[in-house]
């Protein structure tokens, strides 16, 4: 799962358009993101020249393997959750 709080609304673009083509967009600035070591490392440095680190925050949060746990196990409370089938998208 990753979450942002980016504060210039250009760079929160930029990181929009960068983490649809790791992820699923669930709200707003979250996403759900079943990645392999290296995708996690290029997801990484994707970031890493897009965020400012005094003024900006990304939280990665590791939600264990998805074999055990597959997305259809996400709850939501309000509107339904809907996730959409992994596509590739080109950034």
């Amino acid at each position: 799962m990753v979450t942002y709080d980016i504060s210039d609304p250009r760079r929160l673009r930029r990181v929009y358009r960068t983490m649809r083509g790791f992820g699923e967009h669930l709200q707003l600035s979250v996403f759900c993101c079943d990645l392999t070591g290296a995708d996690r490392v290029r997801m990484i440095a994707a970031l890493e020249e897009i965020v400012h680190h005094d003024e900006d925050q990304v939280v990665l949060v590791d939600l264990g393997p998805t074999s055990a746990s597959p997305i259809k196990a996400m709850a939501a409370l309000g509107r339904p959750l809907r996730v959409t089938g992994r596509r590739p998208v080109i950034v």
